[in-house]
């Protein structure tokens, strides 16, 4: 373990160390079904990185419980503890959904924390409808094609304590919102919300709107990788999909289940280059610093490296 300004810094062999002393080993079975399209992962790597931090943001989880407990002592208060909200970033096709996923698992093996749930903030995205209105439907996944204040409003009445809360559904198939489908989150112990800038700073001042989707983060995680392995798992996840989300006939992306390999991979080069590569470096990985914990993975989507922030 090294140390480094606020930092401190864990290679795989340390981190997974810690996990000999953690309880609640996952199967082949639960890899199989949490793993993400194009995010290889095998139990060793689950267990050696993920027991470790599940136990972890348990620790963090009980003492923000704790620390509730005695305020609402002190204040004379008498209302039940808010959601524990966990953030989940980094760029596409760096696995942020099996990350989310497999801590979801875990952390509802925990006795304190039976009940995690997981919101992704593509539902937050505005319709294609509305992208193309406004001509960005080239920028979708960049922070203007979302509605920010439905966001931050839904994390508002989550932190507020309300019973039940919806969030909007989104369709990768039809690659737009599900009309009038809603995702019910009932007070859980713990929430975790997956995004790709889930961790931008608040607006300018001048917008006379200060609040930030990250104020309402109890703890945030960012994946990591290089952009030229990020660029090659993305060519491969979309060979990936060619093969199975593609081929349904209301696929927004039904045309490329037939494209010819090399004009797919022109394709898919030409969407990294343009759409996901900029959004990469102007948005996502500037937000990397302000993350509580970063998984930084190697070539082969292993976790290489684990980054906390000191407390």
């Amino acid at each position: 373990m090294e140390a480094a300004n606020h930092v401190l810094s864990f290679s795989h062999e340390q981190w997974s160390a810690l996990a000999q002393s953690t309880p609640l080993p996952l199967t082949h079975s639960d890899i199989r079904r949490l793993s993400a399209l194009g995010d290889p992962i095998d139990l060793a790597e689950a267990d050696a990185i993920y027991r470790p931090l599940s136990a972890l943001l348990q620790m963090y989880t009980a003492e923000v419980g704790r620390l509730h407990t005695r305020t609402s002592e002190f204040l004379g208060l008498h209302e039940r503890r808010t959601p524990f909200v966990i953030a989940v970033a980094g760029s596409v096709a760096v696995g942020k959904s099996t990350t989310s996923r497999l801590l979801r698992e875990l952390l509802r093996r925990w006795p304190a924390t039976p009940k995690v749930e997981l919101v992704t903030t593509d539902g937050f995205l505005f319709p294609n409808a509305v992208l193309e209105e406004r001509g960005i439907m080239s920028r979708k996944g960049f922070p203007e094609s979302y509605d920010r204040p439905a966001l931050i409003n839904f994390l508002k009445q989550v932190k507020a304590g309300v019973d039940s809360v919806s969030a909007p559904v989104y369709d990768h198939i039809t690659y737009d919102i599900v009309p009038g489908a809603e995702q019910a989150v009932n007070h859980p112990d713990i929430l975790i919300v997956e995004g790709l800038n889930v961790l931008q700073p608040p607006r300018r001042a001048s917008t006379n709107d200060l609040l930030a989707v990250s104020d309402f983060f109890d703890l945030s995680i960012y994946v990591d990788a290089t952009a030229g392995d990020i660029q090659r798992w993305y060519l491969e996840r979309i060979f990936k999909l060619r093969k199975l989300a593609f081929t349904q006939p209301d696929a927004y992306f039904y045309k490329l289940a037939f494209m010819p390999d090399h004009e797919l991979a022109a394709y898919a080069d030409n969407v990294w280059t343009t759409v996901n590569l900029p959004n990469l470096i102007e948005n996502i990985e500037p937000t990397r610093s302000r993350a509580d914990v970063v998984l930084r993975k190697g070539p082969d989507h292993s976790i290489s490296e684990v980054l906390l922030r000191k407390l």
